[in-house]
This record gives structure tokens, C-alpha cells and sequence, in this order.
């Protein structure tokens, strides 16, 4: 019998109720830590776990923690990680893994120096499409990619960024790195590194709500020779419209839509078609708004593969490190 992997949670918002969800599904949550004592007492009590309002003091008092989830604010992901790790537990961080390169290296070498495993959720690689087209590519039935379109349309209207973190730069970080990393992991996943970068931002609907964009187009240059769009934006009318990727190859078209990625909406391939597709699970329902596909289920059975039976980590710290390094290319474009 496999044993209880024991986990904690550092940052008690909405996503974290999510993760304690699966938490409970496929191990234990012991503790969890917020600064607001209230959000911590809130999420403690429903999963019977004991509340915490300081890092380090629940890093030095929980030793029988395996892994600790990181839920708390963009700009605090690369610290708590590396608490985190240097306590000596395991780490999953919530996307975006940090939002400065350099920080995500200082990630990967503190996982590294205290030999423990750093997990980043980019649950969007489990959406069935995603998992179906990304065979396609690796088993060459596309044969040479050509270009991709990458189209992100959301809303996020003023009381999604009122009295709340998201919309700074030093804790939100900025549009691709809070609404859409998923969407740019996707692309370096099935795509490629990206070598060149041109990009325009604009805050168009957003003044004296956030420090940054809330719309985007960007053009990419891939280093297999692929070229890419994004466009982005915050912007569409009252409701999430579409989050789609389109994939033009050698051997064959395909698109996958919906809002969140979720669809097969296309396809015309050279002898094959993508059949059979299970449902997907639900988009992650935060109340006014929706964000991308609920797959942390599968995060949580990965994690526990990989730490009780030698399982392959879905998505390390590597990867968390190349979306961040695309989406920094993209807003020195912007920016600069």
C-alpha cells in the first residue's frame, strides 16, 4: 500500500480551496498559512488541518510535510519555493512559476541544492485536445510546423482587480503572466523555444486599475523555424470569448478552441483524424468569472506518482522557467 503524502498549503485564496480539494483526494493537508488569519482559519477548518499566518513558522513546525503547495500571490511564488525547499520539502507552485527569469533559476538551484523536486501546475496540458494534438506533433503526423496562432479572450472587468493583488506589477506581474501563461507553456510545449520576439501592449480599458497591459499582439519567430501571433486581451465584452490555438503543418491543419482549450474545433490531417476524445473537466468557476481548464486533479495523481512510484514529473521547473523566459521576451518587446 502506497503511503499518505502529507501536504501543506502557503496562500489560502480561491485556488487554494481548489488544491486542498485534490489534496484531500490523493493524500493529506496538514497545515495551511496565509496573512490574513481569517482566509487561513477559513480553509484550515474545512479540511480539518491547523492554520498558520507566518511562512517560516509553519515551515519549522510541520516536519512530516512532504510537499507545500504554493497558492500565494505571483510575486511571492519564487520566495515561498524557496522557503520552501530549503526547509527540505517538495514544492508545487501554481502558474506563473515566478515572474522574473532570474528568480526561476534561483528556484531550480535551491530545488537542486536541498535534492527535492519542484513541481509547476500547468494543468492545461492535460485538456484532451491538447493531450491529442501534442501526440500528433511528437509522432510526426503534422509533419514540419509552419506557424501557429495563439488567441486569448478574455474578460477581467474592474471588480476582478478591485482591492486584490492582481493588477500590480510587483505582485500580479502583468496580463500573460496571471490570465495567460498557460496559453505560452502551450506554445513552447508543442511549438518550440521561441527565438525572436516583436510585440505591442496597450492598457485600453484598465486606466488606474492595473500597471500594465490588458491587450497584446505579439509576433514570433521559433527556433525550428516556426512563426507565431498571440493576441491577447482582457477585453472581450462582459465575458470570457476564446482561448484557441491553431496549428498549420506540413501534413495537416489543426485547431483547438472553446474558451479555455477545451475543443477540438478543426482539424483536416494528411491519413489521420482525431477520434474519440473524452470530456474534458469544467473550467476553474471563481463566481463572476472563469479561468482556464480545472485539470489539478491530474497535477495531484502526477505528484504522487512521481513521489511513491518513480513516476515522470509532468511539468519541472525547466518548463516553468522557458514559459517565463518567453513571456519576459515578450514584454521587453513591449516595453522597452
Amino acid at each position: 500500500m502506497n503511503r499518505i503524502i502529507n501536504f501543506a498549503i502557503i496562500g489560502c485564496g480561491r485556488i487554494a480551496h481548489r488544491h486542498a480539494e485534490h489534496i484531500q483526494n490523493n493524500g493529506k493537508l496538514v497545515a495551511v498559512c496565509d496573512v490574513l488569519p481569517q482566509k487561513a482559519d477559513e480553509l484550515a477548518a474545512k479540511h480539518n488541518a491547523k492554520a498558520y499566518y507566518d511562512v517560516t513558522t509553519l515551515l519549522a513546525n510541520e516536519k512530516d510535510i512532504d510537499v507545500v503547495a504554493i497558492c500565494s500571490p505571483n510575486g511571492l511564488h519564487a520566495a515561498h519555493s524557496i522557503l520552501a525547499l530549503q526547509a527540505g520539502f517538495h514544492v508545487l507552485c501554481e502558474k506563473p512559476m515566478a515572474i522574473s527569469v532570474h528568480d526561476c533559476g534561483e528556484m531550480i538551484k535551491a530545488a537542486e541544492k536541498a535534492n527535492r523536486r519542484l513541481f509547476i501546475v500547468k494543468q492545461n496540458r492535460f485538456n484532451p485536445p491538447v493531450e491529442a494534438v501534442k501526440k500528433l506533433i511528437d509522432d510526426g503526423k503534422l509533419g514540419q510546423i509552419y506557424s501557429v496562432q495563439l488567441s486569448c479572450f478574455w474578460n477581467r472587468d474592474e471588480n476582478y482587480y478591485k482591492n486584490s493583488w492582481k493588477g500590480t506589477k510587483a505582485l500580479d506581474g502583468g496580463t500573460l503572466y496571471t490570465q495567460f501563461s498557460h496559453f505560452v507553456d502551450l506554445l513552447y510545449w508543442m511549438i518550440g523555444d521561441v527565438r525572436k520576439v516583436a510585440a505591442f501592449g496597450k492598457n485600453s480599458a484598465h486606466q488606474g486599475m492595473i500597471e500594465f497591459e490588458d491587450n497584446g499582439v505579439v509576433a514570433l519567430e521559433f527556433y525550428n523555424g516556426a512563426l507565431g501571433t498571440i493576441n491577447y486581451t482582457v477585453n472581450s465584452y462582459k465575458k470570457n470569448m476564446e482561448g484557441s490555438l491553431t496549428i498549420f503543418g506540413e501534413n495537416g491543419t489543426v485547431k483547438i478552441g472553446g474558451q479555455y482549450l477545451n475543443e477540438l474545433e478543426y482539424q483536416c490531417i494528411k491519413d489521420y483524424e482525431i477520434k474519440d476524445l473524452p470530456k474534458g473537466n469544467p473550467a476553474n468557476n471563481y463566481g463572476q468569472y472563469q479561468g482556464s481548464m480545472s485539470n489539478h486533479d491530474k497535477v495531484y495523481e502526477n505528484i504522487v506518482d512521481v513521489l511513491t512510484k518513480q513516476g515522470v514529473i509532468a511539468t519541472n521547473g525547466f518548463e516553468g522557467l522557458k514559459t517565463v523566459e518567453i513571456i519576459d521576451k515578450i514584454y521587453q518587446a513591449i516595453f522597452s
